[in-house]
């Protein structure tokens, strides 16, 4: 079982994202063995969002072993050669540390802002992810397509990693599954993802035929998370910051299928995350193992929590749960 930190690099305004935070967690992450450090990406949002990309690059900067992950970029924004191009480039920076992982996006004020068409996103996303995937591969690459057009367009240089940098998907409905397993190498649920739908959804995406060019077919679990010496004192610190970022979602993510499972109670979000005792943590994510799942990424940093309060909860997994999981 290997763990990812998702790094918060949004907040309020009283709480403005600073980089100098994700890096002093990201290098703890480093040192306690976690195997990715994780960025999402979000589009006006008026307190403050650091930019996916570039914080990546600034983050390979300050570390020297850490994957470096998205989960995830909105493919079917972006244009497939710049998307493959500074990618490529991350993986050089970092001496080839990057998973790059997608989504499809559901905003349709991030569509509008980036000039395109929700209704447009599945095919955008299916010719994007084929050009990031052939300019990573060939030596050259044509191709007259629906929304992109080259005529003998190469990268200079590749990504170091050979044949290239694996690749995720979320999304949790069949046809996201199906095109996960066809055309990338890993899938990613989303954080309110219910334990009791895992095993069903994880079966599917195994189910389905692997791409040409497959590099595998990993299950990467996301949920909530805190480690701390009682389940009291993990609840004490991650209920009131982890409910207002719900509380946050209810409006940010009115136009997704799963905008209401932000306005659950505490025990039901609970139910589906890392929350607990070193004990209660490696023992739930010895259960996503037998799941499955080949990795588990934790938030463990909403907005509003104090940075003492996210490294404690790290260094407690490094030091106390990850042990624990080896040994079992």
């Amino acid at each position: 079982m290997r763990l990812g930190l998702y790094v918060n690099l949004y907040a309020d305004k009283a709480d403005r994202p600073r980089l100098a935070d994700a890096v002093e967690q990201v290098r703890l992450a480093e040192q306690a063995g976690f195997a990715w450090v994780v960025l999402g990406e979000r589009h006006l949002h008026r307190p403050g969002y650091h930019e996916a990309v570039t914080s990546l690059a600034y983050l390979a900067a300050h570390t020297e072993r850490i994957g470096l992950a998205t989960a995830g970029l909105i493919a079917p924004v972006y244009h497939p050669v710049w998307l493959a191009e500074t990618l490529a480039h991350v993986d050089v920076l970092s001496g080839g540390r990057l998973t790059a992982g997608f989504v499809l996006g559901y905003r349709p004020e991030e569509f509008t802002l980036y000039g395109t068409h929700p209704r447009e996103r599945v095919a955008r996303f299916e010719e994007c992810l084929e050009l990031v995937t052939r300019l990573w591969t060939e030596d050259e690459v044509s191709h007259e397509g629906r929304f992109t057009s080259l005529d003998g367009a190469f990268l200079s240089p590749r990504p170091v990693q050979s044949p290239r940098p694996r690749l995720w998907n979320g999304g949790r409905v069949p046809a996201a599954l199906e095109r996960t397993a066809r055309m990338c190498d890993g899938w990613t649920t989303s954080f309110n993802e219910l334990d009791a739908d895992l095993p069903g959804k994880i079966a599917e995406y195994l189910s389905y035929p692997r791409g040409a060019g497959s590099l595998g077919a990993e299950v990467i679990v996301c949920r909530e998370g805190y480690c701390a010496p009682t389940t009291q004192a993990a609840r004490a610190a991650l209920e009131e910051p982890l409910r207002g970022l719900y509380d946050a979602y209810g409006g940010w993510k009115r136009t997704s299928q799963d905008a209401a499972r932000y306005a659950q109670e505490w025990d039901d979000i609970a139910a589906r995350s890392v929350i607990g005792s070193p004990g209660e943590c490696a023992d739930r994510l010895g259960r996503y193992a037998a799941m499955g799942a080949d990795g588990v990424v934790l938030r463990v940093q909403p907005p509003g929590m104090p940075q003492a309060d996210a490294l404690r909860a790290i260094e407690a997994y490094g030091t106390d749960v990850l042990p624990r999981l080896r040994a079992a």
